[in-house]
């Protein structure tokens, strides 16, 4: 347990494989695994932080920081790709003991999410997706702001607003926390080898084929804000068509932060959607 001299971001410490996974575990029954999304200087805690502090009854978050992000180490050289994470991820599980989890995914979270859906069927109860990456879509102008992402607090100032639909949550101790985050030794130079321009083609290589999406039996919950900057709406209504056991639930007035702008109602619906076992 973190004391509160600590730094919330950092939790514990697992080796899988060659990656050493910081990672956060939180409450006691049903494991779900929380994927974080893919912004500059983001965290499993930053992105998750009110979800987990909500501790909804019977539900034990796990929410690990993926290689190149937070407080995960990895080898130098270490080749950022979907299956690198999608290796690490299921390293996770392994080392955790955990033969079946909820997997809830946020954007770039999301593809992962439904990578190990489509890689380890038999690993996955049930798809939470918000403001999802993992299907074709034409690059925006907010996901390539934030891909492109170059240090300084202006520009974190301006990402964190593209994030928000209320810009009054972008305030200065937030973009100062982002800011900081992003220029830790490593963490810049890993971010800005992910997502290169021309960045169109990191849309494709995360997105995965229909097929393999449509053969997904999971019951799946898509969220997604009406307002959404960075990933569009249209991304849930395509994952809506072709996951057969889905439902979608529509945020008005709220951007890509789901988790924080609703940050009440997103934890009502986790809460209800995973303990609903019929």
């Amino acid at each position: 347990m973190n004391t509160p001299t600590q730094n919330p971001e950092i939790g514990l410490s697992i080796a899988t494989g060659a990656i050493q996974t910081n990672y956060h575990d939180i409450g006691e029954g049903t494991p779900v695994l929380l994927l974080h999304g893919s912004g500059p200087g983001v965290s499993a805690w930053a992105n998750w932080r009110l979800l987990i502090q909500s501790q909804l009854a019977g539900l034990r978050m796990i929410a690990p920081d993926l290689a190149g992000f937070g407080y995960t180490t990895a080898p130098e050289g270490t080749e950022f790709t979907r299956q690198m994470w999608l290796d690490q991820i299921i390293a996770l599980l392994d080392a955790l003991g955990l033969e079946r989890v909820h997997v809830i995914g946020n954007s770039f979270g999301g593809s992962m999410a439904l990578a190990l859906a489509i890689a380890r069927p038999e690993r996955v109860e049930r798809l939470i997706l918000m403001g999802s990456v993992g299907v074709p879509f034409e690059l925006t102008e907010g996901l390539d702001a934030v891909w492109g992402y170059q240090p300084s607090l202006e520009n974190m100032r301006a990402i964190m607003k593209v994030f928000a639909f209320d810009h009054s949550l972008v305030g200065d101790a937030l973009v100062q926390m982002r800011h900081e985050a992003s220029i830790r030794p490593g963490i810049s130079e890993a971010f800005s080898s992910m997502f290169p321009a021309p960045r169109q083609r990191w849309v494709e290589a995360m997105a995965h084929p229909e097929a393999d999406i449509r053969a997904l039996t999971h019951p799946t919950l898509l969220v997604h804000g009406r307002d959404d900057r960075v990933i569009p709406l249209s991304t849930s209504l395509t994952l809506l068509e072709w996951i057969d056991n889905s439902q979608l639930h529509v945020f008005g007035r709220c951007g890509h932060w789901t988790q924080i702008e609703h940050a009440g109602e997103f934890a009502e619906l986790v809460s209800c959607f995973l303990g609903n076992r019929g």
